[in-house]
């Protein structure tokens, strides 16, 4: 190989590179305004696009925790908390260019559970093995695990159904029981038959952020490591950065975020003063675009502001 194709390929691997923007899916409290996004060029510095794109119309009205992943075929897909307590359901909706949105859906997903106190924080993983969306979420049926100090309408696990179409569904099944309540999984892909799923210890007095490992999106997963992260944290959510990654997470205490980067989910380096993001910020999902999608979106926004 020559030194102009040598050239000429380092160029196009850097310009690859640094096609990707984020865009990180927020509510705000009361939760009743509905869905907010923010967006980044960097991972760090993040600015808020000032508008609300999806007003809640379902179940109770709220919108929290909402997760958006985009399928194979260019649609976004958005889940969200869409009731506090005493719903079995989690709100849906789907939109090509995050402006325009379809009619908002409840899926029932615990309706075979007549105890099931909530449905917390869905959140979405596509697989590309099974061409399928896997969705997690948190409920607690009282009485069915062990608990430490929280109640039993606290003691939570994490259950899951796929689907490619969100016509259809799978059976609800149990994802994830590590032996403790825990709540706000992500699933991260790696590489082939690598994946990590950050999560929250939800025990007293822990509720910090941890992860653990597994050769499939499904699991089985290791146990669970030490946490990382102050107490008083939940929601993480993670953005590659090169080839590293930060883990986003809502320390709600101190009513900030922090972040931790990490190559290897194993090493952690405390990176929250170094990311900024908008006053009022609650925890949703970091999902890549390209710079000309984000362009546009930011254009669309400003044009029917």
């Amino acid at each position: 190989m020559n030194r102009t194709i040598i050239l000429i390929f380092s160029f196009a691997l850097l310009t690859s590179c640094g096609r990707n923007a984020y865009l990180f899916s927020s509510f705000r409290e009361p939760a009743t305004a509905g869905l907010r996004l923010a967006y980044s060029y960097d991972g760090y510095r993040w600015k808020d696009f000032d508008t609300t794109f999806l007003k809640p119309m379902i179940d109770d009205k709220v919108m929290r925790d909402p997760s958006i992943a985009r399928g194979p075929d260019g649609t976004y897909h958005l889940v969200f908390t869409s009731a506090w307590k005493g719903n079995r359901s989690f709100g849906y909706a789907s939109s090509t260019d995050l402006v325009h949105w379809s009619e908002q859906k409840s899926i029932p997903v615990m309706q075979n559970e007549p105890t099931a106190v909530n449905v917390w924080a869905p959140e979405l993983f596509y697989n590309e093995e099974k061409r399928e969306f896997i969705i997690i979420w948190a409920s607690t049926i009282p009485f069915r695990f062990p608990k430490g100090e929280e109640d039993e309408d606290n003691n939570h696990r994490i259950y899951y159904i796929t689907t490619n179409d969100f016509k259809t569904f799978s059976e609800t099944k149990l994802f994830l029981d590590p032996g403790f309540s825990v709540i706000d999984c992500e699933i991260i892909k790696r590489g082939k038959n690598d994946y990590v799923l950050v999560l929250k210890d939800n025990t007293r007095p822990n509720r910090n952020i941890k992860v653990a490992f597994a050769n499939n999106p499904l699991g089985p997963y290791s146990k669970a490591s030490e946490a990382f992260t102050p107490n008083f944290s939940e929601g993480p959510t993670v953005a590659k950065v090169g080839d590293e990654y930060l883990i986003y997470y809502d320390q709600y205490r101190d009513i900030s975020f922090g972040a931790m980067k990490t190559k290897d989910f194993k090493t952690f380096t405390d990176v929250s003063k170094e990311v900024s993001l908008p006053p009022g910020h609650k925890h949703g999902t970091i999902f890549p675009v390209s710079k000309k999608d984000l362009r546009h979106l930011i254009k669309k926004v400003k044009s029917s502001q």
